[in-house]
């Protein structure tokens, strides 16, 4: 008989993912264990339950994002990009409009968890940390205060998400990008060109 197949928490995680880009809330362990390609009883054995594994992949997902978002902001120097830049790295993996539409309605059951509902509002205090000290450096002479600003910014990006997982106009990051840009342009005072 051959060793155990050896998967990282991380791989397990991502095929979680996975399950829930493709059956949204109803996703189960079996579904999680064939995606990562192991047994149900090494997902349960790892994270106990989906409860378990949903609270990890929040967790991990979070510090993810979190090192994602810094790194993407200091690898630019003007402000504005790594604001936007930052923020559009949030739509990676929600490109396809069911996907997303599955994302947001294990998002609906996962805000009626305390627990869960805990995690997104960490993942979304992260966000925000990383975002208000780049619009304090921005010089944005028309925006609301910086930590107000990173609040309606961190909105935008989860309105578009849910707005184009219903209507699924032209591609996810491009029009994060852009409606970002008219949001930031107006708050420097800058005019658009058409």
């Amino acid at each position: 008989m051959g060793r155990p197949k050896k998967i990282s928490d991380d791989a397990v995680l991502a095929a979680c993912e996975q399950a829930i880009g493709q059956y949204g809330p109803s996703f189960t362990l079996a579904q999680v264990a064939a995606e990562a390609g192991v047994s149900v009883g090494t997902v349960a054995g790892r994270f106990g339950s989906k409860h378990g594994l949903l609270v990890a992949m929040m967790a991990q997902g979070t510090a993810a994002l979190e090192a994602q978002m810094r790194s993407i902001s200091e690898a630019h120097s003007d402000p504005l990009v790594a604001i936007r830049e930052s923020l559009v790295i949030a739509t990676v993996g929600a490109d396809d409009p069911d996907t997303a539409a599955q994302h947001l309605a294990q998002l609906g059951k996962e805000l009626a968890d305390p627990t869960l509902r805990e995690g997104f509002a960490a993942q979304r205090r992260a966000v925000r940390s990383v975002l208000t000290p780049l619009l304090e450096s921005a010089a944005l002479r028309y925006a609301p205060p910086a930590h107000q600003g990173a609040w309606i910014l961190a909105a935008l990006v989860n309105g578009l998400l849910q707005e184009w997982a219903l209507s699924a106009e032209g591609e996810l990051a491009e029009r994060v990008r852009q409606d970002l840009d008219a949001v930031l342009l107006a708050w420097r005072g800058a005019e658009r060109t058409p």
